[in-house]
């Protein structure tokens, strides 16, 4: 069963089952999350899988606003961080569950040069260009293309136009984004770009998980294992360098399944210091553009098992570690300092100044494309 539903139908509907083939089919389902101080109006998807996994999306940002997989009991919990009302978000947050884009990560003073000519964009993180400026693709409403359920999947596919020259980027970027539930336990996420003008891109999800449930406590003692046995070095503003140095015999070496907080506080490690934990780019190992895993994370409290797969060069490893107050959470949790990670798959930091990586030119007439996958299981241990 597969059916397409597009906004204005889906305005007219709100907390319809947008499909359902029966009981024990996935399903989507649609209701209003709220008003923007704009005024603006943000829908609320919920995706169930034919297993009970469930992934909430909501359409301001595409931000993953829930996720719950089983443990190794088979209790469902919400695994990613985020809020429990619109206000909450709008009002200000770490880019939680968030599709981070035009260009994820980091550009050195927001400036590069494109066939020769300067570019500025906006540089307002500490001097630097951060996930896409000011308002980036994180805080844009995104239209739904469609809602489907069929075959124990659910997928919703969501677009979004950037004008030529929002936060200083030139091409209009016309980017969709397709979130879908498989039946086999995975959040996949395509994204598909074309431009009018040579442009940047690099876009990824800024999902903060925490396998023993959101709001659970310090993430000290998932064991994190990267395929990845190469980094890039950055400078005290986790710029790069330019150097792609091995993770040998530093904390960053995840080559073996490693507790994430084993060695964070490691002191003499440049590294640790500039991001004040891990706040890396890792390179995956393999060839790019072929979809393999990058990282795989295992939480002896739920069993839970996270393996990340991407056919991007490089993946980023956060672990939220502002010393800011604990964020007021979800279902009346707070979040602590370092209490989960992020993953974020991705082309290197500041690439258009660094001819030597992987190239995040996008042209008129070429097709951006990009796929990354979370994908869930448990056992016990």
């Amino acid at each position: 069963m597969k059916m397409k539903f597009f906004p204005l139908l889906l305005a007219l509907l709100p907390g319809f089952l947008l499909c359902s083939a029966h009981a024990m089919d996935a399903t989507i389902k649609q209701a209003p999350f709220g008003k923007l101080s704009s005024g603006a109006a943000v829908d609320l998807f919920t995706l169930t899988n034919a297993s009970g996994m469930e992934a909430r999306i909501m359409t301001w940002g595409g931000i993953v606003v829930g996720l719950k997989t089983p443990d190794a009991a088979g209790k469902l919990d919400d695994i990613v961080l985020g809020f429990d009302s619109l206000k909450e978000y709008e009002a200000g947050h770490p880019y939680f569950g968030a599709i981070i884009g035009r260009y994820g990560n980091r550009i050195a003073k927001g400036r590069f040069k494109l066939d020769g000519q300067p570019v500025q964009v906006t540089a307002a993180h500490a001097g630097h260009s951060l996930h896409g400026g000011k308002d980036g693709f994180d805080k844009k409403i995104w239209q739904v293309v469609s809602a489907t359920a069929n075959d124990g999947a659910a997928s919703l596919v969501l677009h979004y136009v950037s004008a030529d020259g929002e936060e200083g980027y030139p091409g209009e970027l016309d980017t969709t984004v397709t979130y879908t539930l498989t039946a086999a336990d995975e959040l996949k996420i395509d994204y598909r770009a074309t431009t009018s003008k040579p442009t940047l891109v690099n876009l990824t999800n800024h999902s903060y998980f925490n396998l023993s449930g959101a709001g659970s406590g310090p993430i000290a003692d998932h064991e994190l294992e990267l395929k990845c046995s190469h980094y890039t070095d950055t400078d005290k503003d986790l710029i790069p360098t330019g150097i792609i140095a091995s993770v040998e015999g530093t904390p960053l070496d995840f080559t073996k399944p490693t507790a994430i907080g084993s060695r964070i506080d490691q002191p003499g490690v440049p590294a640790l210091q500039y991001g004040n934990g891990y706040d890396h780019n890792f390179v995956v190992d393999g060839k790019t553009g072929t979809l393999r895993t990058a990282a795989i994370v295992r939480d002896p409290k739920s069993g839970r098992i996270m393996e990340c797969l991407t056919t991007e060069p490089g993946i980023q490893l956060y672990t939220m570690n502002g010393d800011g107050p604990p964020i007021a959470g979800k279902a009346g949790k707070s979040y602590p300092r370092r209490s989960a990670f992020c993953l974020e798959t991705q082309h290197f930091p500041d690439s258009p100044n660094h001819p030597e990586f992987p190239s995040t030119e996008l042209r008129p007439g070429q097709t951006y494309t990009s796929t990354t996958v979370y994908k869930f299981t448990a056992a016990k241990r």
